[in-house]
């Protein structure tokens, strides 16, 4: 069985935004805790802080603190950065490509063990990753703020 699981998560999304407002939305902590975290920390350059925090998040009231380092923040195109605790951190890779008045967003993530625990992460980070980058998207162009400490 092989160390790495031989896949990643993909999630891609359109926003009404040019690729520098995500870039700046994506490298600062108070506008990541205005759509999708409680508590973030973030230094934007290679070899900073990059720590999520959620606190009381969501309906299920989700509390979670995990450790990470920005591995690049060339903009406005990408913003990089591993998380996860000592020995199962993982890549998370923000592209960001013009298109016509806005930005295609692609993330992808990989580096998740072939265990059953690296297993049942990936598909929780998935459908996490799914749901961050919609909130990104209606927070850019809406305004929208998701409380979901409040929830």
């Amino acid at each position: 069985m092989s160390e790495l699981l031989d896949c990643k998560i993909k999630q891609r999304t359109y926003i009404n935004a040019s690729p520098e407002k995500v870039f700046d939305t994506l490298t600062s902590a108070e506008q990541w805790d205005r759509f999708f975290t409680t508590g973030m920390v973030l230094e934007p350059h290679p070899g900073g802080i990059c720590s999520f925090s959620w606190k009381d998040w969501g309906p299920d009231k989700y509390t979670l603190k995990v450790p990470g380092k920005v591995i690049d923040a060339s903009r406005p195109n990408l913003f990089a950065f591993q998380w996860g605790s000592e020995g199962n951190e993982t890549t998370i890779r923000i592209e960001l490509t013009a298109k016509d008045d806005g930005t295609v967003v692609t993330l992808s993530e990989e580096g998740y063990k072939n265990t059953p625990e690296g297993r049942a992460m990936i598909v929780e980070c998935a459908s996490g990753w799914g749901e961050a980058i919609t909130l990104l998207k209606f927070y850019i162009e809406h305004g929208v703020v998701y409380m979901g400490s409040k929830a």
